[in-house]
């Protein structure tokens, strides 16, 4: 594959490779500015770029009439295929909107997203609205799958998003309200982050980049490692709570006392989460 786009001929940065690919049929790249602007010619671009070629894209550039230009279009015009049975369609409109919200919102978090994960990104418009708001990514597939994936983080739930090399993707969602805590368990290359719901544990193992899930970790546990008697709306978008009461906090280390005593903590896990408990005791 090229590493320039093949109409302003710049070098392509992992921004432009991890949203979708912007391959185009004939080999050929397309970085991010120059999708958009061929794209609002026609948005189809935005959703079956690998059916046209470099000509293609230039002779709808060079062509004033856009319904002439959508005549070298060779497949029909369709959204891509829903990623579950329960999810609503979007139009192709707030597709784009979203895709670029999210697109903007990776940038900003510095996103250091694998290759791998370029089809869990692509369904994220599917997911997230206009007004939610992602406050972390990174890798994370289950434990002992195969399947790529990647865990969202926003102000009041958390997605993950998998999807194999073949077959549609697989969405799970936490609400904040289902999480009880999380934790981390370090390992040289694969480290595990772990979602404690009231009923399971969830695993989800970052092989790709351990540094990026200590980050995502980081940012994340300011949000569920506190007194979950706090309602999400008062969760802010970075993460921070508001100040608990004495009360909260006992009855938060009265949780991990149970949580301990059936097995879903381990004595260090339940030792760590109770030092930061009577860190905040006011």
């Amino acid at each position: 594959m090229t590493n320039n786009c093949a109409l302003c001929n710049t070098e392509l940065t992992s921004m432009d490779t991890l949203l979708g690919a912007n391959s185009l049929s004939d080999g050929n790249v397309l970085c991010n500015k120059c999708l958009n602007k061929v794209s609002d010619i026609n948005d189809e671009l935005l959703y079956n770029l690998n059916a046209f070629s470099i000509d293609d894209i230039n002779n709808m550039l060079n062509t004033e009439d856009t319904e002439a230009a959508q005549t070298v279009m060779t497949v029909g015009k369709t959204l891509p295929a829903a990623i579950d049975s329960g999810s609503h369609q979007i139009s192709k409109e707030v597709y784009k909107r979203r895709h670029q919200k999210i697109k903007n919102e990776l940038e900003r978090l510095h996103a250091n997203l694998s290759v791998f994960t370029k089809g869990e990104i692509k369904e994220l418009p599917y997911l997230i609205s206009e007004e939610e708001q992602i406050i972390a990514i990174t890798d994370a597939q289950f434990v002992n799958t195969l399947d790529a994936g990647v865990l969202v983080a926003t102000p009041k739930r958390m997605i993950s998003v998998s999807k194999g090399m073949f077959g549609a993707a697989k969405i799970t969602i936490y609400p904040n309200e289902n999480i009880q805590l999380v934790s981390f368990v370090t390992h040289p290359r694969s480290p595990i982050i772990k979602l404690h719901l009231e009923e399971r544990i969830v695993e989800f193992e970052c092989y790709m980049d351990k540094e990026d899930a200590e980050k995502f970790y980081d940012t994340i546990k300011t949000i569920y490692n506190n007194s979950k008697d706090q309602s999400p709306k008062q969760m802010g978008t970075a993460g921070k709570s508001i100040a608990v009461s004495s009360d909260d906090i006992l009855n938060q280390l009265e949780k991990l006392g149970k949580l301990r005593e059936n097995g879903i903590l381990t004595d260090a896990e339940f030792a760590e989460q109770k030092k930061k408990l009577l860190e905040q005791l006011p």
